[in-house]
């Protein structure tokens, strides 16, 4: 009868396919890169030692930028409130201290060893800016502060980099960078936040 030829369809053998799949992920877990977070880099101002004198130590006042964002987001510079937009210049102004300032940053030389093995010699400034905050300081005010501070020491590293190799920071090579930002270092300090005063 027709009836008893009935064919059955083979099964398919899924014993393997656990195996290939346990490849790929292996595979992919060895192949793909994982960004990593980076912190914030930041340069903070030395300890003076005990035989400095508090004259000595109010001198150097001149070579800090006080920034303070409190938690309503105001923004002092010094000893007055700026706007946020106003901010690099107040600051750059204060690092470059173009007219050697008596109140504004001193200035260093500071002999810098040369790609091509010569010496160069830069008045770097001995400007630091200190950021603090309060402990209720939004984190996104927090943050465009942070990019406007960058910012002086990026435009002031393009200058520097313009002027001494005919080029911009970012088109130099690692050995004309290392020139750069030895001459030119991100100094920023970061204070431990303030409790927020209540009224």
């Amino acid at each position: 009868m027709a009836g008893g030829n009935k064919r059955k369809t083979p099964d398919i053998n899924a014993s393997s396919q656990a195996d290939i799949a346990f490849l790929l992920l292996v595979f992919f877990l060895v192949a793909t890169t994982m960004n990593t977070d980076k912190g914030l880099s930041r340069v903070l101002p030395p300890i003076p030692p005990e035989d400095v004198k508090v004259e000595d130590q109010k001198q150097k006042e001149r070579n800090v930028l006080l920034v303070f964002v409190n938690g309503a987001g105001q923004l002092m510079v010094g000893d007055e409130f700026v706007d946020i937009r106003n901010l690099k210049d107040r600051a750059k102004e204060f690092i470059v201290n173009i007219t050697d300032d008596e109140d504004m940053p001193e200035k260093e030389d500071k002999e810098i060893d040369m790609p091509d093995g010569t010496k160069w010699v830069y008045k770097r400034s001995k400007g630091v800016i200190s950021l603090q905050t309060t402990r209720d300081t939004a984190y996104e005010t927090y943050i465009m502060v942070q990019n406007e501070l960058t910012r002086v020491f990026n435009e002031i590293r393009d200058e520097v980099a313009q002027s001494k190799f005919g080029s911009p920071f970012a088109d130099l090579n690692e050995e004309e960078r290392k020139v750069i930002t030895t001459a030119v270092p991100q100094q920023i300090s970061e204070a431990e936040p303030r409790k927020a005063i209540k009224k």
